[in-house]
């Protein structure tokens, strides 16, 4: 399939409309069903998760129809050797998805870190939506801006090889390396926001700033929403490279990280009490990373530039619901559990299972 299947200064529209519908679904978040702080209970949050996937399936299908419309009518496309509309409708609408899937599934890594960060910075329930909320905002521009370079990158082929590489790097070492603490007191950035803006002692209600004696002071909250930014950045980076091996196209790639984004504060609430129960994930997650590094760098070429989009859908959907079903079905005897409300005394604690 043709890389420019939507090049931007053909389609730049659709990714304004785009972002617009965005920046409405944000609006309605935050003006309307979550206007006054509340904690988010499970049925709330599973029902938006929901919808958001729900979002995301009928964007999909609303993308392949528009495609199948759209390409017969472009000469460009029906110019080239062998080019189907229908099939290349059909790429569209599998990558999209497949995107979808390993973009959602690599957001439940940030789900085991927020649960930390709340807990450590004791982080109120009842505030944690807001933190999230304005660290989705921080994470879609972000991932805007490394996608929009991603794609000027990927079109070299050294510069996939070593995505590739770096994706498999990554892998391996999730499988191999422990699991290190979040310690956000320690990180550089942090230390030094610190060194230039005063930080109230206690929480100010859901204030991100406040004034004390006059003079203009951060709370722990905005520190909260600071980590979790920077975390979404570490996480970008693997992230934005790993569904780039699944397609080329940056607006397959923009839309379906921001669905995934999307929806990711209703499934943290959805999932914060559980996620100690999903602790194989991580290496379902890290064989998945090696599987698209080995796209990057193998694959692709063995299979005359594109490996199949199908197979790519079944080996990372049956990697991941396997390793579900394997943490589900063979417990762990000592997991660590955090207070995912984030109570001050919410520390870790060693629990046995039998």
């Amino acid at each position: 399939m043709s890389y420019d299947l939507f090049p931007f200064t053909e389609y730049w529209w659709l990714y304004g409309a785009f972002t617009g519908f965005v920046l409405l679904l944000l609006a309605l978040d935050l003006g309307v069903f979550h206007r006054k702080a509340h904690v988010v209970s499970f049925r709330e949050a599973a029902i938006w998760s929901a919808v958001w996937v729900a979002l995301s399936l009928l964007f999909n299908y609303g993308l392949y129809q528009y495609a199948l419309w759209r390409f017969p009518r472009v000469e460009r496309l029906m110019a080239l050797p062998g080019f189907s509309p229908q099939a290349a409708a059909e790429q569209v609408g599998l990558e999209f998805l497949t995107g979808y899937i390993v973009e959602k599934s690599l957001s439940v890594d940030n789900i085991f870190v927020f649960v930390v960060v709340f807990s450590y910075f004791a982080v109120p329930a009842i505030y944690q939506h807001r933190v999230l909320f304005y660290g989705i905002i921080g994470a879609l521009l972000f991932r805007a801006a490394f996608i929009a370079l991603g794609s000027v990158l990927i079109q070299y082929k050294w510069v996939v090889i070593v995505f590739g590489l770096f994706l498999l790097f990554t892998g391996i070492k999730m499988i191999f390396a422990p699991e290190r603490g979040v310690e956000p007191n320690k990180n550089p950035i942090i230390r030094l926001f610190r060194k230039f803006v005063p930080v109230t002692p206690d929480l100010q209600g859901e204030k991100f700033f406040a004034r004390s004696n006059g003079i203009l002071h951060a709370t722990p909250l905005f520190i909260t929403l600071l980590f979790v930014e920077l975390t979404d950045v570490i996480f970008a980076v693997d992230s934005v490279p790993a569904i780039f091996a699944l397609t080329r196209e940056p607006l397959i790639v923009f839309t379906s990280n921001v669905f995934a984004i999307l929806g990711l504060r209703a499934m943290y609430f959805m999932l914060a009490g559980a996620v100690d129960k999903f602790y194989l994930l991580r290496y379902g997650l890290a064989v998945v990373l090696v599987f698209v590094g080995l796209k990057m760098v193998w694959l692709n070429d063995l299979y005359a530039g594109k490996f199949p989009i199908e197979l790519s859908l079944g080996i990372i959907t049956g990697v991941i619901a396997i390793s579900i079903v394997l943490s589900l079905l063979i417990r762990k005897r000592a997991v660590t559990r955090v207070n995912p409300i984030g109570l001050p005394d919410g520390g870790a604690d060693k629990v046995e299972e039998t």
